[in-house]
């Protein structure tokens, strides 16, 4: 078990996280949240080394997968840096990668009614205006649960605010900043039901955000 209490704050600077080996040769990982070793829930940063490959699973709740750096792939397609993918419950897979990739990993956190496939290159889809001087990208979304990427210009101050059903953040580059800390590219921010911030940054930042999937009993 690692950082399954949904009632705290959980901050990890992942850049400055040791890899672990996973159980395929070549597949590393830096753990951020985790049920038990090879099942069940998990959030993870994983890294393919060029030609690795990861034998054929199932996920029977789902996975969600941003791609950060390199190319990603399985049997339907190659996904490169940007590509934001779900694959539903009961689906599965062998992925692999040519010449290696960087990847934010989540699994076995889907609604079993959220059935949607979605392939999303972020590289090429366009920003929507947001609230202030932000852009938004949504990628997915199911009842509460918000999935998007959302561009802060320079010296950006957004409003004070509570995420029902809690907040997930990875900042993707730049800095991200609220009144409790200050946290760079590659940091991994969750935050429990109904907690406040007021967030800003000195600096352009984008972030990926989930809002609404956490536990609301966990408070």
């Amino acid at each position: 078990m690692l950082n399954m209490d949904f009632s705290k704050k959980v901050v990890i600077r992942t850049a400055e996280q040791e890899w672990v080996p996973s159980p395929a040769g070549g597949v590393l990982r830096k753990p951020l949240a985790r049920e038990e070793a090879e099942r069940g829930h998990a959030t993870s940063v994983v890294r393919y080394e060029p030609g690795a490959s990861f034998k054929r699973h199932e996920h029977p709740l789902g996975e969600e997968i941003l791609v950060l750096e390199g190319v990603f792939s399985d049997e339907t397609g190659d996904y490169p840096a940007g590509t934001y993918l779900r694959n539903p419950p009961g689906s599965g897979h062998a992925p692999f990668s040519k010449e290696g990739c960087t990847l934010l990993v989540k699994l076995h956190q889907f609604d079993e009614r959220d059935r949607s496939t979605v392939r999303i290159d972020t590289r090429n889809t366009a920003w929507l205006p947001g609230i202030g001087g932000l852009e938004v990208m949504p990628l997915h979304e199911f009842e509460h649960e918000h999935v998007a990427l959302v561009k802060w210009p320079a010296n950006e101050v957004f409003q004070p605010h509570r995420h029902f059903g809690g907040e997930e953040i990875f900042v993707l580059s730049g800095e991200f900043c609220d009144e409790h800390g200050r946290y760079p590219t590659g940091t991994w921010i969750r935050s429990p039901h109904l907690t406040q911030h007021h967030p800003f940054v000195d600096q352009e930042t984008v972030i990926w955000v989930k809002t609404g999937h956490l536990p609301i009993e966990a408070t």
